[in-house]
């Protein structure tokens, strides 16, 4: 097509659908753009060549904006989040060794209960914990050090953290380097059909609305690039509000099969998509409502009180001053080029860019452009509420 040609890098987990998709059924077309999609192969790949200018655009893990913009990492830059990509989608999943001690001292097996079963994984723990995650700067790594720490699990004694790319966690869990991992599906779905690791949380157990993928750009192209940029937006919010009909799974389990993206059997894909899980190398099943969520729930929106939750989890941990983390994360999380580019089209926006964390335990109605958004559960486990305010 003669519209602006936009590079737009991937990692193959299923919340890349929103960019496959825009591609796929044409919402980028409609909106006049040229996506060319590339899949990477690692994360820190990925941020470098958006960086580098390699990338115009990239499917990203929410927090390395965030962490990048503060100058974290090898590659320093400031990047900005245009939406929210995918909500939730994580799983935390444990060695077979681990799971039969697990089911040895009667834990939990509901795929559900945070607290529970992380008491019950340190109780099980006689030596410190390896845990596989995709990257130092990402969700994962802040779910976990969330929950173990809210459960006295101090970091620097008793766990560390391993990094591998998502398609090669079953790998390091099949050869020993870790003993758990978290990580974005399918990939602890491959885990388990290989037989070497058993599901044990949803990422969403440990906080329920947690901001999983964003769109990332460089500051100086989403400046420089305005109208296209608004563009962007909107034919991944198409797409996402297409993701978010049920009636379409199947066709996007069996588009992100493909070769060039997933390259796995859509019937591990509808797993995430459906939420209905199997959690264990024989069989066993669990359903996890929202597992995952591209649209429903203002689920796209850069909540700027997210950007702030994440800075201040890396601020506390990298000695940068909470505040000024705060002040760069909120810059980053677009939530003003987000609104310019929806309100052109009538969406539905919530009334504020910024709320409490972990408030809501109820889907409750909240003040908006149309007067007509629900916001879904967002509670953390152990009912903390973080106010982006009080830093």
């Amino acid at each position: 097509m003669s519209g602006p040609r936009l590079k737009c890098g991937f990692i193959p987990l299923v919340d890349s659908a929103p960019v496959v998709v825009a591609h796929e059924i044409g919402f980028a077309a409609e909106e006049g753009l040229d996506l060319i999609l590339s899949q990477e192969a690692t994360w820190a790949t990925l941020r470098d060549k958006l960086a580098l200018g390699l990338l115009d655009a990239a499917h990203m893990l929410a927090p390395i904006p965030v962490a990048t913009s503060m100058g974290l990492g090898k590659m320093p830059a400031r990047l900005d989040a245009l939406l929210v990509l995918s909500v939730n989608g994580t799983v935390i999943g444990v060695s077979r060794a681990l799971a039969a001690k697990l089911h040895k001292i009667g834990a939990p097996a509901d795929f559900a209960s945070a607290e529970d079963i992380g008491r019950a994984l340190i109780a099980v723990s006689d030596r410190k914990m390896r845990f596989g995650v995709p990257f130092p700067f990402s969700m994962q790594v802040e779910l976990l050090h969330y929950w173990l720490s809210a459960l006295g699990l101090d970091a620097s004694q008793n766990w560390e953290l391993r990094v591998a790319p998502p398609p090669q966690m079953a790998d390091a869990m099949a050869t020993g380097e870790i003993d758990a991992f978290c990580v974005g599906e399918p990939w602890g779905s491959i885990a388990v059909e290989r037989g070497v690791a058993s599901l044990i949380l949803p990422g969403a157990a440990v906080w329920r609305f947690a901001p999983e993928k964003v769109l990332a750009v460089r500051h100086d192209w989403a400046e420089g690039e305005a109208e296209i940029a608004e563009r962007l937006i909107r034919a991944l919010w198409r797409a996402a509000k297409w993701l978010g009909n049920p009636a379409n799974r199947v066709t996007t389990a069996e588009i992100l099969a493909r070769e060039e993206y997933l390259d796995v059997a859509p019937e591990v894909i509808d797993r995430a998509l459906s939420g209905r899980m199997t959690v264990t190398p024989d069989g066993g099943e669990r359903w996890t409502e929202n597992f995952i969520r591209f649209y429903d729930g203002a689920a796209t929106f850069p909540w700027r009180s997210q950007a702030v939750w994440i800075a201040t989890q890396l601020a506390n941990r990298t000695g940068v001053d909470p505040a000024e983390a705060a002040r760069i994360a909120r810059a980053c999380f677009r939530a003003d080029l987000h609104r310019k580019a929806l309100s052109a089209i009538g969406a539905d926006l919530p009334g504020a860019s910024e709320k409490l964390e972990g408030a809501l335990d109820r889907r409750s109605p909240v003040a908006s452009s149309t007067g007509e958004m629900y916001l879904g559960p967002d509670c953390f486990f152990d009912g903390r509420i973080f106010d982006p305010s009080d830093i």
